[in-house]
């Protein structure tokens, strides 16, 4: 695996932790114990599974550009 997407997946896990972190310190009243670590469980696994698949670690091809072809040799 790239350092990229190593890097990508690390700072998506390091998000849902904070916005994990968030919900537990707020003290929701809907937020028993069970849902924060349903809640754990969800938002880590999304945050690998979108940043596994929708974001790419290598730049995309260059469209191509008109009226720039190379000059024929004769």
């Amino acid at each position: 695996m790239c350092m990229q997407c190593m890097m990508t997946a690390m700072g998506a896990t390091g998000s849902a932790a904070g916005l994990r972190s968030y919900v537990a310190a707020k003290h929701f009243s809907w937020m028993t114990p069970r849902r924060l670590k349903v809640l754990t469980a969800v938002l880590l696994s999304a945050a690998l599974l979108v940043s596994a698949t929708l974001v790419s670690g290598s730049t995309a091809q260059p469209a191509h550009h008109s009226g720039t072809q190379p000059a024929k040799s004769r």
